[in-house]
């Protein structure tokens, strides 16, 4: 996608500290370094071992917290998320975590994904009385909390995991322990590691990395980590199944320092443009790619080619990610003065344009334009993902099949609509082949087969 031309949102990134002195702070930096998996809110919740204290606002992690407000939120534990709405309305009172109080102690969560029975399970917890705050499908976590009899949080938290269907990866804390887990097929990522004897858990390497922890490894699919300061346990909420892992994590997602299930991200897009260009050559003068996400792939391209790599598009970072802006007409603005052509590299060139994705196609359409108003004498453009046809369940901001544009027309309409010389899409079979390291994936957005369900399939589990 780019973060121009894919027009989605990713649902969150999520961070966790157990047994460090200042575990706030931590979890702002941490929250920093996933920044990019969502601008539009900011929070933290930390505990003393007593009681938990819950800063969170609108906008970037830095215009949410102060100095003051990090210096105020003491304690060993703590955790942070910054969010995309995908499930539920753009307004402070959706911000995360979620605290609330119930009868076993203060509680609060955080969650990346999006959980396909949330509806279902709204409808009946409001049906035996249950009085929702907020619109987001995380809000049923703390009611089935409330519900349960088990009096350990770990094991009530473990009774409410086996009652949730969809895709999630989640941090919660009681004011005396950080709880991890990460849903049976392992949709979202999230991992774990140490720092001067700390637990610290992220949706990305790259957030354990800035914080300088050590890499421990991944939080499995269905599993539980436990951990009331500097010790940890992990323990299963569901039988083991096979892995599905999104494929766009690594196709635009992750951050390119990231490692997602032992395959470095940067390194998997490059190995995906190369395939692209085996299966998709063009004769062309220059390879270039949209920043950020895409240059990775454009260079892997441009390498297996033998064609110039070249810096074709300028990107202004001062614009936040376009899928923010909440209508098309503020997308396309945002794309305009996001983004400036090179016309001294440009023109007259025969270029080749890579990019992630296209879903919507009015940005890659503005972008063709781009290039070609610069001079460019062919756009070429290439895909490093195949066409996305089908919307996303599980925490991408794709609600309906007729915005899809390879949902509405065949390559060769995308192409004229676009405006390219020639469009060209990478195949699954090679999708799967490059990741394949990576385990089984989550494809279905392009494949349309859903192995989660959706919120029109599956069983609602009862609530006792």
């Amino acid at each position: 996608m780019s973060s121009l031309t894919l027009e989605l949102g990713e649902k969150c990134g999520i961070f966790g500290v157990a047994g460090h002195p200042k575990a706030a702070s931590l979890c702002y930096y941490g929250l920093f370094a996933l920044q990019h998996r969502g601008q539009e809110s900011a929070g933290i919740s930390v505990s003393d071992g007593h009681r938990l204290v819950t800063k969170k606002g609108m906008g970037l992690v830095s215009e949410v917290f102060s100095l003051k407000d990090l210096e105020d939120m003491t304690g060993p534990l703590a955790i942070g998320h910054v969010r995309y709405s995908t499930t539920g309305e753009s307004v402070p009172q959706n911000a995360q975590p979620l605290a609330v109080k119930l009868w076993r102690g203060e509680f609060a969560v955080a969650h990346n994904g999006n959980l396909v029975n949330a509806t279902e399970q709204r409808t009946l917890l409001e049906s035996q009385g249950s009085i929702f705050q907020t619109t987001l499908d995380t809000e049923v976590i703390p009611h089935l909390m409330a519900r349960s009899k088990e009096p350990e949080p770990d094991k009530a938290f473990a009774e409410v995991l086996s009652k949730l269907r969809g895709a999630f990866a989640l941090v919660a804390l009681h004011p005396r322990m950080l709880l991890a887990a990460r849903d049976p097929m392992g949709i979202r990522p999230l991992c774990f590691g140490k720092l001067d004897g700390a637990i610290v858990v992220a949706s990305e390497t790259c957030a354990l990395d800035s914080v300088g922890a050590s890499i421990v490894g991944e939080i499995e699919p269905g599993e539980i980590l436990i951990s009331e300061g500097t010790s940890f346990s992990k323990s299963r909420f569901s039988e083991k199944k096979p892995q599905r892992l999104c494929a766009f994590e690594f196709i635009y997602f992750a951050r390119p320092d990231s490692d997602i299930a032992g395959l470095n991200v940067h390194r998997a897009r490059k190995l995906l443009g190369r395939k692209l260009a085996r299966s998709h050559p063009a004769d062309a003068d220059l390879v270039t790619g949209v920043p950020d996400s895409s240059l990775s792939a454009a260079s892997g391209y441009a390498e297996e080619l033998g064609i110039p790599y070249e810096m074709g598009l300028v990107k202004n970072r001062y614009v936040g990610r376009t899928f923010i802006a909440p209508e098309q007409s503020l997308r396309e603005l945002a794309v305009k003065l996001k983004l400036n052509p090179l016309k001294s590299i440009l023109k007259g060139k025969r270029v080749v344009l890579v990019d992630d994705s296209i879903v919507r196609g009015t940005t890659s359409r503005h972008i063709v334009g781009l290039l070609k108003s610069a001079g460019a004498r062919e756009v070429h453009v290439r895909i490093s993902s195949p066409p996305y046809r089908f919307p996303c369940y599980y925490g991408i901001d794709t609600s309906s099949t007729g915005q899809l544009a390879a949902a509405r027309m065949p390559v060769e309409e995308i192409r004229k609509e676009i405006g390219a010389t020639t469009l060209a899409y990478l195949g699954i079979e090679d999708l799967e082949e490059v990741l394949s390291s990576a385990g089984g994936l989550c494809l279905s957005c392009f494949t349309g087969d859903y192995p989660a369900g959706t919120p029109a399939t599956g069983p609602v589990e009862p609530i006792s």
